[in-house]
């Protein structure tokens, strides 16, 4: 996928930075990035007004869930350098995930309800449903089988391209992206459990706590 190339490609500068923030606690820099995706909420939200739109308020906000993301990145990261991964911490980090993605999600719906844009409201109503819905789909699914990790749209793309919607001043075209390949990745995530439990796949033992939801 696309976020994983650039993942690589960033991978030195990110164990720079990794190394730097060793001494943090990484539940510290979990909470952090879901601190930083409300700002990105509140500056999303004062975007615009019922006759206007503000890009350098949307870019900004932009810009603050996209240092959230670095947080996001960095968290596993710093624990398992330390040493000092556990359950919990994997568990608090999938969980800060979700409010994190609603956080950005409620950012956008009141920008649109302050314009008065039904329309737009309901569509990220959708494309957040299907975020949703793409993340419990596998942490379902993992508990019948191995792995469910099918799909175009995880949440690396959701954030990403939320990130490009508000840098870009192209919201409602990623929202529509996110929408229809979100739901798509939950329901390829459905038939892909159903083709591996009649193949009698035994039931999946619990994911390594290293291991992040999508």
């Amino acid at each position: 996928m696309l976020t994983r190339r650039i993942g690589v490609a960033l991978s030195r500068p990110m164990e720079g930075l990794v190394r730097f923030c060793a001494h943090v606690n990484p539940d510290a820099l979990t909470i952090t990035g879901l601190a930083l995706n409300g700002v990105a909420c509140a500056l999303f939200a004062s975007a615009g007004g019922r006759d206007f739109i503000a890009p350098s308020m949307l870019r900004l906000g932009g810009v603050v869930a996209l240092v959230a993301s670095i947080f996001d990145m960095m968290d596993g990261r710093v624990a398992r350098l330390r040493g000092r991964g556990t359950r919990f911490g994997a568990y608090l980090d999938s969980t800060m995930d979700r409010y994190s993605d609603m956080v950005l999600f409620l950012g956008l719906l009141l920008l649109y309800a302050r314009m008065d844009r039904t329309f737009l409201m309901v569509l990220v109503w959708v494309a957040a449903f299907g975020g949703f819905m793409t993340s419990y789909a596998r942490a379902r699914a993992e508990s019948l089988i191995p792995r469910c990790t099918v799909g175009y749209m995880e949440r690396p793309e959701r954030v990403a391209l939320l990130v490009f919607g508000a840098l870009a001043n192209r919201m409602s075209a990623v929202l529509w992206i996110i929408a229809i390949l979100a739901n798509v990745t939950a329901v390829q995530r459905v038939v892909f459990t159903y083709v591996e439990l009649k193949r009698g796949w035994p039931r999946a033992a619990p994911p390594d706590a290293s291991e992040s939801e999508d």
